[in-house]
């Protein structure tokens, strides 16, 4: 009967799904306008997720601390015991779905824009929105903004499955959605767009991607002052940068925020493998996430705004409401607590918590500046500078910080003050730390995000691929007259010089021959090939990486390298610079037009033929089962059928529709799998022998 009702609805949502995409390409509307349509939806469900997570939040947190704990006899145990309860709850649904728990926080939303076109499962949405908001609603002292934004981008990568987009603008609608997310919780749209531009799509801009953005983000914050009113999350009075003479206290400011977000950055990455290497090899995860949530309860009964999220703690500490030291105590357990929260296991975002460590150090600050060298600053401006260049200098997000700030403070006179600390605080952390949290995070799981698709794109080819066997090739005794006329009759302009084994022993290029042949007469009877040849070359094997190969180019400006055999170092080819260009060039050129041509893709029949140039076409064709298990890397169609493979379809169970991926962009280690699909381009000729494969 289960099965019954659950095969009627997804029967009724592929109906109104097919309804839906026949009204869009009726509509005759531009391709623009419509996903400007979108974007706008993705605001509006977005904004409506971000409100009824925000509201979740404070729900649960108010019943739990202000009514039940000061109601409750017990309450010195119920505080105490709330946070560890919360620990243990998250710590159970790790148990219950470990696979979906690992697809956390912003990181993930990267991973999903960069590899699965924007592809996020709705059941992970769903996690991650229910396991912070226990996080905060029983006191996790964690921020609200990492999950909103995997909410966020969740939510968007949904409704691009509903409406059948492609990978490439299913990737810019998640990014719009998580961005979204932010502008939303800070009531900041531009802030909103640049932290989608600075971290979910790594710099990688389009002009309709950035409008997608924009409209997402202003929709989103529409929503959410609609739901939520317009007041502004931080109060403060008037600020006040003082005199411009003033301005290098600005910078010290930021090179002592850069300071600490260095410091955090650091303690985090120390507690995360200290976790990771040792205390959950010892003792069982729940055990550990309630002793973490335990320790905070005991704290949070003597200083309680600790607990959640903190923005009222924040607003006390810009009104000055609480005596430094107790300012101190506060952004120490913020500092201490965060990474033990998330590194144990809990759920929750790094946002809230930089801003609340900003406002505690810039207090400081400020304050210490005041008393020991009597130079009178208003200790508000400078606290809400602080919490921009914090927030910038750990999570690298300058751009972002500074408009949050702006957008929250809506005061144009701290512009400058801002940019000067956002942007000192952010160059010192690269200078110190590196990377970000959630860029190390990316790349100890294996994925370097450091040039994009780019890297990607290198990463999927070998040097056997493009390496050419033609080539000069000399004995290190060849006398000189000889190696000239090698030289001169040869294409080539590089000759490699080798051994008695085929082992390279030095290059003779254009610069090494042109002072030989100018005084040619004079040394013709008494050097050989070996007292001419530039010992510095670098060598490559054929397995290695065009990635790899594309720095060498970069940091030695060589127009080829020799490839030689691993272990015998023997010679065995030549690999020129623009081959790899050229190969690039075409790797891209095919991602594009797969992307391009995907609506049309989608309505081919298995063995049908799209023409799409003279003595060209595309095809499909059923993965042979001998090709099964077995990866695109180790199959090389390319060299062996001269074809190249788009894409793969894989047909979808109609009860795994969110499980799925129709149109897959496989990589050099994609597993072909059953049911898959290639979908081949290629001359008609090399398209027409695919039946040898069988």
């Amino acid at each position: 009967m289960e099965k019954s009702k659950k095969l009627k609805f997804l029967k009724s949502y592929l109906a109104v799904k097919q309804k839906v995409n026949r009204l869009v390409a009726e509509s005759g509307l531009q391709e623009y306008t419509i996903f400007s349509i979108y974007s706008i939806l993705t605001g509006l469900l977005v904004g409506t997720a971000a409100v009824l997570f925000h509201e979740s939040i404070n729900i649960i947190f108010d019943n739990l601390f202000d009514n039940f704990a000061v109601t409750n006899p017990f309450g010195f145990w119920v505080v105490v015991f709330l946070p560890a309860i919360g620990m243990l709850l998250q710590s159970l649904m790790i148990k219950i779905a470990p696979d979906t728990a690992k697809h956390r926080g912003v990181s993930d939303v990267i991973k999903a824009v960069m590899l699965r076109g924007g592809f996020i499962k709705f059941k992970t949405t769903i996690f991650h929105f229910i396991a912070p908001v226990i996080n905060m609603g029983f006191g996790g002292t964690v921020g609200p903004e990492g999950p909103a934004a995997q909410i966020g981008g969740g939510v968007a990568s949904k409704l691009g499955q509903f409406l059948g987009l492609s990978d490439s603008q299913r990737r810019i609608l998640t990014a719009a959605g998580s961005g979204a997310a932010i502008a939303a919780v800070f009531n900041s749209p531009l802030g909103g767009v640049f932290f989608a531009f600075e971290v979910i799509l790594l710099h990688d801009f389009h002009s309709v991607t950035f409008a997608g953005l924009i409209l997402a983000s202003v929709t989103a914050s529409a929503v959410t002052r609609i739901f939520l009113g317009n007041a502004p999350t931080f109060i403060f009075g008037q600020t006040s940068i003082g005199p411009y003479t003033q301005l290098y206290i600005f910078i010290l400011l930021g090179i002592f925020t850069g300071l600490v977000s260095a410091l955090y950055i650091n303690y985090s990455e120390k507690i995360g493998n200290l976790f990771h290497q040792k205390i959950l090899k010892r003792i069982p995860q729940w055990l550990a996430m309630a002793l973490v949530g335990l320790a905070l309860g005991i704290i949070g009964y003597f200083y309680p705004d600790a607990f959640g999220i903190g923005y009222n703690a924040i607003n006390n500490i810009l009104a000055s409401v609480y005596p430094i030291y107790v300012v101190l105590i506060l952004a120490a357990v913020k500092f201490i607590f965060v990474p033990l929260i998330l590194s144990s296991g809990g759920f929750g975002g790094v946002f809230a918590p930089t801003l609340f460590i900003g406002a505690g150090a810039g207090y400081i600050f400020a304050v210490g500046m005041n008393y020991l060298f009597g130079v009178n600053i208003d200790v508000p401006t400078y606290t809400l500078v602080s919490m921009g260049a914090v927030l910038g200098g750990v999570n690298f997000i300058p751009l972002t910080a500074i408009l949050i700030i702006f957008e929250m403070t809506r005061d144009y006179t701290l512009i400058i003050p801002l940019m000067f600390a956002v942007i000192l605080s952010t160059i010192i952390v690269q200078w110190l730390a590196k990377e970000p949290a959630y860029i190390k995070h990316l790349e100890k799981g294996g994925l370097s995000i450091s040039k994009g698709k780019s890297l990607d794109i290198l990463r999927s080819l070998r040097v056997r691929d493009l390496m050419k066997k033609q080539l000069i090739k000399v004995n290190q005794q060849m006398p000189l007259p000889e190696l000239v006329k090698r030289f001169v009759s040869g294409e080539n302009k590089i000759i490699y010089v080798v051994d008695d084994n085929d082992r390279v022993t030095g290059i003779i290029s254009d610069a090494e021959m042109r002072p030989i042949i100018t005084e040619y007469d004079s040394l013709k009877d008494f050097f050989v090939a070996a007292d001419f040849a530039n010992k510095m070359f670098t060598t490559l094997h054929k397995n290695d990486n065009l990635e790899y190969v594309f720095k060498l180019f970069g940091k030695f400006n060589y127009e080829e390298f020799p490839v030689v055999e691993y272990g015998t170092e023997k010679l065995i080819g030549t690999l020129f610079k623009h081959d790899v260009i050229s190969a690039y060039n075409k790797e891209s050129f095919k991602d594009n037009v797969a992307e391009g041509i995907l609506s049309e893709l989608k309505t081919i029949e298995t063995t049908k033929w799209s023409h799409v140039a003279d003595g060209y076409s595309i095809m499909e064709e059923k993965v042979p089962q001998s090709f099964v298990g077995r990866t695109l890397a180790n199959l090389r169609l390319r060299n062996k059928y001269n074809v190249e493979v788009l894409m793969i379809k894989r047909p979808n169970s109609i009860f795994n529709s969110d499980e799925g991926e129709k149109i897959i962009f496989p990589d050099a280690n994609y597993i072909l799998q059953k049911d898959d699909i290639f979908v081949l381009f290629g001359s008609d000729e090399n398209l027409s022998k695919i039946s040898e494969w069988k």
